[in-house]
């Protein structure tokens, strides 16, 4: 039976709203947090168990973990400014978390899921480890060949990034505005098939 005080159209607009207006606030939390869990996880593990001893070949010379503090950003760049590097990575972590208010983008909250996860991992680092005073090395010890040494952090700020640039030169919105559009629309459009095809007297 229908609710009373509500137009067939205001439900339609309503179940619109629920099948691609929900927020992803959760579903970033989650990608970050697996992210940052995963950084963490990786390098206390390295650091008790290769820190200081021969590295471990993974593929032969191309891949292998050895542990080295970095001291600059990903992929040890600019090591002479740790301290702007930790600033840079609280505005982010800042932006994202405000960036979540309007996040209704699936794509998008992985995108920016992975950022904030990595941006916190590496962060830590520099809060925590020495010589502190927000200028701590970052563990690093994913070394590829001819390339860098990185972490998970790394690689988790390096795809989100790719994603964001990939999503906004597709015209993917975060707040998905288009989407809820076409939705409603089409509710719209079923509620005035609906009152032209009902017999008259039918409530609504």
């Amino acid at each position: 039976m229908a609710k009373p005080g509500r137009t067939t159209g205001e439900r339609g607009a309503d179940r619109a709203e629920g099948a691609g207006g929900r927020r992803r606030v959760p579903l970033l939390l989650a990608v970050a947090g697996a992210a940052y869990l995963l950084d963490l996880g990786s390098k206390l593990a390295v650091v008790a168990e290769l820190e200081n001893r021969a590295p471990v070949k993974v593929l032969g010379d191309w891949l292998e973990l050895r542990v080295m503090r970095n001291s600059g950003a990903a992929f040890g760049i600019g090591e002479a400014t740790t301290l702007l590097f930790t600033v840079i990575a609280v505005a982010v972590a800042v932006v994202i978390v405000r960036l979540a208010r309007k996040l209704y983008s699936v794509p998008w909250a992985l995108a920016l899921g992975l950022l904030l996860g990595g941006g916190l991992g590496n962060l830590t680092d520099r809060l925590f480890r020495t010589p502190g005073d927000f200028q701590g090395a970052v563990v690093d010890f994913i070394h590829v060949r001819g390339f860098s040494v990185m972490n998970i952090a790394d690689c988790a700020i390096v795809c989100g990034g790719i994603l964001i640039v990939l999503f906004s030169f597709l015209g993917w919105e975060m707040d998905n505005k288009d989407k809820l559009e076409k939705l409603e629309k089409k509710a719209g459009d079923r509620t005035a098939d609906a009152a032209a095809t009902a017999p008259p007297g039918t409530a609504s």
